[in-house]
């Protein structure tokens, strides 16, 4: 598959990062007219997806961000179904987003090998886990990648291209114009590894911040701000848990600790603590910090 030939994206996953990444191709590739298809086998998913899109349309019109004609054009072309299979069989390429589960990845990527054209790229969303745990599944793993997307996919740039190695050199080349042509700033990485890049700077980083806690040298806040203020970061380590789960980023430690036997790559006590009292971040109310009073979107 080359660029030039992808016309039809579709996503599987309709939660936060499928839907966002379902929106930025249509939204920021729009130059390029991609039918875009969000799909996911959960009625309830794909209904709360289509809304979403609906209201993060209109607010941007709202914003002056684009016009209405524009809106207009991006919803003609994103569509929502539960229908994975029909979505499928329609591909040039597919991304998958579903849930960190490798053996729910492997039944998926398993019914896309023989759903899907034979030319078809089908990339995974994992920053955890590398598409060779998924090759031995599909029927062309040549055209099977990670193609990695930051949260909040519609606002981080950056993208990593993973390799694997059993991926064709002309399927890193056509997923690298394909996040460019979407607005991203892709990055080739040339070897499969846990977290792969940026996720492990920021893996050392927020390493390296819970230990500061755990000891008593700084507060969450005070990290925080030395990061934000003095490294120039967007957001602080804590605040980043915060948005991403902290529960994320205990189920990922503790895999790659599984994997690797690195004490280094163990999950912070900080965090575990966290995790059992059920306070994972944004999403539960609670996390580094108290998210309780505000107005649920």
């Amino acid at each position: 598959m080359k660029f030039e030939d992808i016309k039809t994206v579709v996503v599987v996953g309709a939660g936060t990062m499928g839907r966002q990444i379902a929106m930025n191709t249509a939204l920021n590739g729009r130059a390029h007219g991609y039918k875009v298809i969000n799909c996911d086998s959960f009625e309830k998913a794909v209904e709360s997806a289509e809304g979403w899109a609906k209201e993060y349309l209109a607010g941007r019109v709202a914003k002056g961000r684009i016009t209405e004609e524009e809106r207009g054009q991006v919803a003609a072309n994103l569509s929502f179904t539960s229908d994975v299979d029909a979505a499928a069989a329609q591909a040039d390429i597919v991304i998958e987003a579903i849930i960190e589960n490798l053996d729910a990845k492997r039944a998926l990527f398993e019914k896309l090998g023989k759903l899907c054209k034979p030319d078809t790229i089908l990339a995974t969303n994992s920053s955890n886990i590398v598409s060779s745990k998924l090759a031995d599944v599909t029927a062309h793993p040549e055209r099977l990648l990670n193609i990695h997307y930051f949260n909040p996919a519609l606002v981080m740039q950056l993208t990593e291209i993973v390799r694997g190695p059993h991926t064709a050199e002309e399927t890193i080349e056509t997923a690298k114009a394909f996040a460019e042509s979407t607005g991203k700033s892709p990055i080739v990485i040339n070897k499969e590894i846990a977290g792969f890049v940026a996720n492990r700077i920021n893996a050392a980083v927020t390493r390296e911040a819970c230990l500061l806690l755990e000891k008593g040298i700084a507060s969450v806040e005070d990290i925080d701000t030395a990061c934000e203020k003095g490294l120039g970061y967007p957001m602080g380590p804590f605040r980043l848990m915060d948005l991403t789960g902290l529960d994320v980023n205990y189920y990922v430690r503790r895999d790659r600790y599984e994997e690797s036997g690195d004490p280094n790559d163990m999950p912070s006590f900080a965090v575990i603590d966290k995790v059992i009292k059920g306070e994972y971040g944004r999403k539960t109310g609670k996390g580094w910090y108290d998210y309780s009073g505000e107005k649920k979107k």
